[in-house]
């Protein structure tokens, strides 16, 4: 595995992560074996895929749980992160995906979330805490000087943002540094290109990319919104839908053609794009099985030429809106 680093300061990664949430969370949910997620994260660990990602949201809470066990023994050979920020909602008043969660910036809030994570993941402290997303009823000044708390404590060595415009991160980076940000990035999710990326790129703040895959769409799997597992959250997703899904099939025939070209699969080629954003663009591809795990640990070898990036670049949107 080809390595860079968290950031212009941080720790030493592979070039490709792995985000943990559907081993416990949202997809595929008559699919989830926590032996097999486990064997995934060691797996993993021996593949050079060293940023584990994670959230106390996800499950909830189960998801820390499982990648505490699953790290243990070998926690000092990964770059852990974990989330916080948005909780679930009560019972009586929860949707699908993300309308099932509420934000919660309060500082208060942080302060306690960091304990219960770092007991839930069996360590005493994370590499990587990250605000999951913005509290729109909390200064971010206020959110963030908590999590700044959280550094100064032990418990985290860096903190990072997820979702944010420039001038959120302009006004975090006021209190504290700015490690990392994490937003949706893929072939058939850009919006980030146009002004977070660049300034982090130029700011030397690692980008994470979450659904590299376009939530595996962009590997080639899904033809049709049958294709995907029962009680699987992406079948309400707009992009997911039978005309959209249709339409979209464009995008994978293009990425497939230039895997072809390339040996490679779909997956290597969709994350090698991504990856090709900028020197400290990690993405965290998720997964729950070795077979993918292995082929996107792969993308690390896969090199696209100027006309592959080109050719990529100009594909078109995706139908549908992401939620």
């Amino acid at each position: 595995m080809k390595t860079t680093t968290l950031g212009s300061d941080g720790p030493v990664v592979g070039v490709i992560g792995l985000g943990c949430m559907g081993m416990t969370h949202a997809y595929d949910p008559a699919g989830r074996d926590d032996e097999t997620s486990i064997g995934v994260l060691h797996r993993a660990v021996e593949l050079g895929v060293t940023l584990i990602d994670t959230a106390d949201v996800y499950g909830p809470y189960t998801n820390e749980e499982l990648v505490g066990r699953g790290l243990a023994g070998i926690r000092d050979r990964v770059v852990l992160a974990t989330k916080v920020g948005l909780e679930t909602k009560p019972e009586g008043e929860r949707g699908a995906g993300m309308r099932a969660m509420r934000f919660n910036g309060k500082p208060e809030h942080v302060r306690r979330s960091i304990d219960e994570s770092l007991r839930r993941l069996g360590t005493d402290h994370v590499d990587l805490y990250q605000l999951h997303r913005v509290d729109p009823e909390v200064p971010v000044e206020e959110t963030w000087g908590a999590l700044a708390e959280v550094v100064a404590a032990g418990k985290a060595r860096r903190i990072g943002l997820s979702e944010v415009s420039v001038e959120e991160i302009k006004r975090a980076q006021a209190v504290h540094p700015v490690a990392s940000v994490q937003s949706e990035l893929s072939l058939w999710t850009r919006d980030a290109l146009a002004e977070v990326v660049p300034y982090c790129n130029a700011q030397g703040i690692a980008f994470l990319p979450f659904s590299p895959l376009g939530r595996g769409f962009l590997t080639g799997n899904f033809a049709t919104v049958d294709d995907l597992p029962e009680g699987d959250w992406r079948r309400g997703l707009p992009r997911f839908q039978a005309d959209a899904i249709a339409a979209n099939q464009a995008l994978v025939a293009a990425v497939r053609a230039i895997a072809d070209r390339l040996g490679a699969t779909p997956a290597q080629v969709a994350l090698a794009w991504v990856r090709a954003q900028g020197e400290y663009v990690v993405p965290i591809p998720g997964t729950k099985t070795p077979k993918y795990l292995a082929d996107n640990a792969g993308a690390s070898d896969v090199v696209l030429s100027a006309a592959d990036l080109a050719d990529l670049d100009a594909l078109p949107a995706p139908e549908g809106t992401r939620y």
